[in-house]
């Protein structure tokens, strides 16, 4: 799948763009990196990709089909990872992904077989069966991470996911991404760190919501 987005511009009520202009597109086997100070809107690009957000102008499209919200992002398997993980607190971190798979059609028996390979391969097969609020940020973290890899989608959307990691985890995280996009999805990956762009197969930067330099190929 291609995910593009094209002179993309976005604003929150009725207060100045938080995006201008922005165009991008990534295709499966492809990693993006939007990378940019805080508050040049990466998250706001992400939350666009991904059907949370509706642009003034511009669209976002899968395959040249417009995207019409987030119920049609999951449709074609458009995978978030949120910086906040976004995980049920009073759930514990198996019972996280098990619900996720099950919402996306996966059997009782699929979703903890499938759970339990996710979080041992972010280092958390001893925290299945711990709620997520004993867990530490990094914890946290690498189990939304697991979450999100374990749907397995055509288009993953990760923000900013390695910012809570450990050198070791990050690297880890990183690679599992990069297998993502080797097994053919598309991968956009928000990110202050330029080791962690430099993985990436093309880049776009970010300055205040403009995008100062086009998207450029690493390599």
């Amino acid at each position: 799948m291609k995910l593009t987005a094209d002179r993309l511009t976005v604003a929150y009520g009725k207060d100045r763009p938080v995006l201008r202009d922005i165009s991008a597109s990534v295709a499966g086997g492809q990693m993006l990196a939007v990378t940019g100070s805080s508050g040049a809107g990466k998250t706001t690009l992400l939350s666009a990709l991904a059907g949370l957000l509706r642009p003034v102008s511009g669209q976002v499209s899968i395959d040249g089909l417009p995207l019409r919200d987030r119920d049609h992002a999951v449709e074609q398997r458009v995978v978030l990872i949120p910086q906040a993980n976004g995980l049920a607190p009073i759930l514990t971190a198996g019972e996280n992904v098990q619900i996720a798979l099950l919402a996306a059609g996966a059997s009782a028996a699929e979703a903890r077989r499938i759970s339990a390979d996710a979080l041992a391969a972010l280092g958390l097969d001893g925290q299945t069966d711990q709620l997520i609020e004993e867990l530490s940020g990094g914890q946290q973290q690498r189990a939304a991470i697991a979450r999100g890899l374990a749907l397995h989608g055509s288009i993953i959307i990760a923000d900013e996911v390695t910012s809570e990691l450990d050198a070791a985890n990050r690297q880890n995280v990183l690679r599992m991404l990069r297998a993502e996009a080797d097994r053919g999805a598309a991968v956009v990956f928000a990110t202050h760190d330029p080791q962690a762009a430099a993985i990436c197969d093309e880049e776009i930067h970010l300055v205040d919501g403009y995008a100062v330099l086009p998207a450029r190929t690493h390599g």
